[in-house]
């Protein structure tokens, strides 16, 4: 079997796991871009920051700052002003937010279950470990 270079194959995993997510929730108005990984970090963080949200997942701020302003058209989250530096805003989840995300973690379960459907349970853990090894191994790059 020939072995592809690590880094191919998880540009194509990930291109592939984008367009399922874009197709999946864009009934729900969620797009592109990292969307739902910002509203899922929101709804488990309400009242985080901008600044704190680039840092956690690793986008670049106007990666960050696009998905937070689609968020707050679709009407999934709203700022507030920090009280202690009003230059800064707090990102909180709005009820439709709330309301949605059972959905969102169902759609985001289904599509771990399609990527590890000929899987045991042993090799989902073995995979999550060595992609865990990759990604700590990436950080040194």
């Amino acid at each position: 079997m020939k072995r592809e270079p690590i880094g191919k194959l998880i540009s194509q995993l990930h291109r592939q796991h984008q367009k399922w997510l874009v197709k999946e929730l864009l009934p729900y108005g969620i797009g592109s871009g990292g969307q739902h990984s910002f509203l899922k970090l929101i709804l488990n963080h309400p009242g985080i920051t901008q600044d704190q949200m680039t840092s956690e997942m690793k986008f670049d701020k106007a990666t960050t700052a696009r998905s937070v302003k689609l968020l707050e058209e679709a009407g999934y989250i709203e700022r507030r002003t920090d009280p202690t530096d009003r230059r800064s805003s707090l990102l909180y989840p709005t009820a439709k937010a709330v309301e949605f995300a059972p959905v969102l973690q169902s759609v985001l379960a289904e599509l771990n279950r399609k990527l590890t459907l000929d899987f045991t349970v042993d090799e989902v853990d073995q995979l999550v470990i060595l992609l865990q090894k990759v990604y700590k191994n990436s950080e040194n790059l």
